[in-house]
């Protein structure tokens, strides 16, 4: 008998591991199945919480660097800012964020499925750029690819994504 698609998938993008990354950092993230979502919203229902703390450690409300695959190939990916909403397990739950104005192809990002809100600047980034959070992505990032404390999103700006968050998520 063989089995579903999906769980060929995800054996599949279990095994990959980006040169540059060691097995233990692989991201278990993207192309999360029906089941892994549910967990996932269940999990920020109780565990997404404005905490940071000035203390090297990642914390929910804070912006940190990891690795985030690429939804078309997972095997490939790019270091970018995440904000930590919560935690599920030992796995930390976040949104990604870039420097990229999608203000002007909102209709066109919401088409495909893709939410953005404006977050502003701060300093995980060194240019001092305004940012967006990406709303509809939900990620669950192994603390082996969380790295670097970036900087504390405002508590009412972290507070207004989570709600946002949850229109998408049913959080």
């Amino acid at each position: 008998m063989s089995r579903p698609p999906q769980s060929r998938l995800r054996r599949a993008l279990s095994r990959l591991v980006p040169s540059r990354y060691p097995a233990q950092g692989v991201p278990r993230t993207v192309g999360l199945g029906v089941m892994e979502q549910a967990a996932a919203q269940e999990a920020v229902r109780g565990a997404a919480a404005y905490a940071p703390e000035a203390d090297g450690e990642p914390d929910p409300g804070e912006v940190v660097w990891a690795w985030v695959p690429y939804e078309e190939d997972a095997s490939r990916g790019k270091d970018r800012p995440v904000l930590l909403l919560g935690t599920r397990g030992d796995h930390f739950l976040g949104l990604m964020l870039t420097s990229q104005d999608h203000d002007r192809d909102a209709a066109d990002e919401a088409r495909w499925g893709r939410h953005w809100m404006d977050v502003g600047s701060g300093g995980w980034d060194r240019e001092g750029r305004p940012s967006e959070v990406r709303l509809d992505r939900l990620l669950v990032l192994s603390p082996a690819v969380v790295r670097r404390e970036g900087s504390a999103l405002d508590r009412d700006v972290f507070e207004q994504v989570l709600a946002a968050a949850r229109e998408h998520h049913e959080i």
